[in-house]
């Protein structure tokens, strides 16, 4: 007869089940609460800095040139972007030349993109991996999300490389970069999260998400200025929380006015959507193992 032990509060309960004199050791899911348990993601820790080197090593394993394809896609898109908006559209870049403009825009749009692309499809992709163990599932695309600021890292080396170019000097708004950086992290884990878990159950989700970061971009300032967006809307405009992560990177890098409001928004849209996202991976984790 199954004689379940008692386990502190938070933690996974253990149930002991004695077949032929022998003890199997059965660890589940803690029941209860709104929000994933973070102290159980703490005493996983190990498993998220596996996987994330995993996860690194694998999405440039036998390519020509490695991790060097963190640096390509931005300045790629840089130049489309300079030849089409600059050069044809001739939009205004707030007094900065615009290739270096739109770069500084790249880096977290392309950290962001990728990092909710990555998160979006980690159970599916690590579907042996859930069957046959348990931990707790956010880690996966936490590792996902992890993963992928060291091509963050890589841009911006580039980025300063730029400044020194254009003759651009570095400002003490430097210091804030990381605070950006953690809200664009909030969004993907939120979003990523979210889309992960909906994607285990409906398949359709994968077509989706292309689309998604497609369309995103052009409602994020990567390629324009937000003096483009009228007045009256930018609050709406704001509500996409790479606006203020975007404009917060060109106040830092090159000393432009801040936008406090819409920083102040985005970051408060970045916090909603990490809690919805985490809220709806907690109600389908338990699920996962029986449906992907």
């Amino acid at each position: 007869m199954d004689e379940p032990k008692a386990s502190p509060a938070g933690h996974e309960p253990v149930i002991d089940r004695r077949a032929n004199g022998s003890i199997v050791t059965v660890n589940e899911p803690s029941r209860g609460g709104l929000l994933p348990d973070l102290r159980a993601l703490v005493r996983a820790r190990e498993v998220l800095y596996f996987l994330t080197w995993r996860d690194v090593k694998v999405r440039y394993k036998q390519t020509a040139i490695g991790a060097a394809w963190a640096i390509l896609q931005p300045l790629v898109a840089m130049l489309i972007f300079t030849l089409v908006f600059s050069r044809l559209a001739k939009l205004p870049s707030e007094g900065i030349p615009y290739p270096i403009f739109v770069y500084c825009a790249l880096v977290p749009w392309t950290y962001f993109s990728t990092a909710l692309t990555q998160s979006s499809g980690s159970l599916i992709q690590n579907e042996r991996l859930i069957t046959r163990v348990y931990f707790p599932r956010l880690i996966i695309p936490l590792a996902s999300v992890c993963g992928v600021v060291i091509d963050l890292g890589l841009a911006s080396v580039v980025l300063v490389a730029m400044m020194f170019a254009y003759g651009i000097s570095a400002s003490l708004g430097l210091i804030w970069v990381p605070a950006f950086v953690l809200i664009a992290s909030a969004a993907a884990i939120g979003i990523g999260s979210m889309l992960a878990a909906l994607n285990v159950r409906y398949r359709d989700v994968r077509y989706v998400i292309p689309l998604l970061v497609q369309l995103w971009i052009f409602i994020t300032p990567v390629a324009y200025s937000t003096s483009l967006v009228p007045g009256r809307w930018r609050w709406v405009y704001a509500l996409n929380p790479m606006v203020g992560v975007v404009q917060g990177f060109r106040w830092a890098f090159f000393g432009s006015s801040l936008p406090g409001r819409d920083i102040a928004i985005s970051t408060l849209s970045a916090v909603v959507l990490l809690i919805a996202g985490l809220i709806v991976f907690g109600r389908m984790e338990d699920t996962f193992a029986d449906e992907i």
